[in-house]
């Protein structure tokens, strides 16, 4: 069995189907675009103008300390970082409470719209499911205070645990590879394919694991995907060929123009909206949109999109909601 090669600082593990004993890669998919047309596209113009920053209609939540039995509740707080709230368990994804999404605090992409829950105001956090390590999604100091304030487990795909603890060294981190799943308490976080990549620097591309989680639980199982190209739609059909039904779907339906550069690894709200259908999910979150300023659409480009993508499909609305910060979704009662 080959073994990976010394020059990942981050895993070392056995080739497989997408990975390569250096690399992880999406099999038969894309590879991220390089440098070049990384130049191409922020020297290209056509960014739309955002608003020097944005209230969220719904302002701060005040989450209840536990949902219990099969009760669902999905607060949005920003961007990726949603607390789901059921079976007792108080689970965050790809939490951010920094200012802004870059390895430093004075430059790089800035948050427009105040956190939807203030951290001062969570519940304790049990579970925190971490998808890949961009650092709108990875967040060092966040993940610090977390372990402070609540010594939650992190779950997260291959390699970012290294990451993570040379940070935070005393965090409760457990990884796992596609098709694996950890159990904790009431429920079972599986580790499912999606189109991505990874990078925290200029050396490091794609040599930790990028995941969508099934978090199946007593009241039924949610799909939440922190970042994913549309990929003919398999992240969605190897998801439901697996999982049979989910109750919600969290999707990305944000940053996603220019579309030659990001159509690869970022879906667009009509993908996002085929996705859903695809997965079979009785409701989808959107998410990834209107928090940081990553790509050239406008701030409401995302749900407005998604919005009159909906009503042309004749997918009713309640069906598929774009959250802002702040946002309560509490689930219609499990059948």
């Amino acid at each position: 069995m080959a073994l990976a090669r010394a020059n990942n600082p981050y895993h070392s593990g056995p080739v497989s189907d997408h990975f390569d004993g250096t690399r992880f890669f999406n099999p038969d998919g894309s590879a991220p675009k390089g440098f070049s047309d990384l130049i191409k596209w922020q020297f290209g113009g056509g960014r739309e103008p955002w608003p020097a920053s944005v209230t969220s209609p719904h302002g701060p939540a005040r989450p209840d300390a536990r949902v219990e039995g099969d009760a669902l509740r999905i607060t949005m707080v920003g961007h990726a970082t949603m607390l789901i709230q059921t079976a007792g368990l108080n689970i965050l994804t790809d939490p951010v409470w920094s200012e802004r999404a870059s390895p430093v605090s004075f430059a790089g992409p800035k948050r427009y719209t105040d956190p939807g829950v203030a951290f001062e105001d969570l519940p304790e956090i049990d579970l925190v499911l971490l998808s890949h390590n961009h650092y709108d999604h990875l967040d060092l100091v966040t993940l610090a205070r977390l372990r402070q304030a609540h010594d939650p487990l992190v779950i997260t795909p291959l390699g970012n645990d290294a990451i993570i603890k040379d940070h935070a060294p005393t965090m409760r981190v457990m990884t796992g590879d596609w098709g694996q799943a950890i159990k904790s308490g009431p429920a079972t976080i599986h580790f499912e394919p999606c189109h991505h990549w990874s990078a925290r620097g200029m050396n490091d591309r794609s040599m930790a694991l990028w995941a969508a989680f099934v978090i199946e639980t007593p009241g039924g199982k949610i799909l939440h995907i922190g970042d994913t190209g549309f990929d003919k739609g398999r992240p969605y059909t190897n998801a439901r060929e697996r999982h049979g039904k989910f109750r919600a779907a969290i999707l990305p339906v944000g940053a996603y123009e220019p579309r030659w550069f990001m159509k690869d690894q970022h879906q667009n709200p009509q993908e996002a909206i085929e996705g859903f259908l695809l997965s079979g999910a009785d409701h989808a979150l959107g998410h990834h949109w209107g928090t940081f300023r990553l790509t050239n659409e406008g701030r409401d480009a995302p749900k407005d999109v998604l919005e009159a993508e909906l009503a042309r499909k004749g997918v009713a609305p309640e069906r598929f909601r774009p959250l802002h910060a702040g946002e309560v979704w509490q689930a219609p009662d499990a059948a």
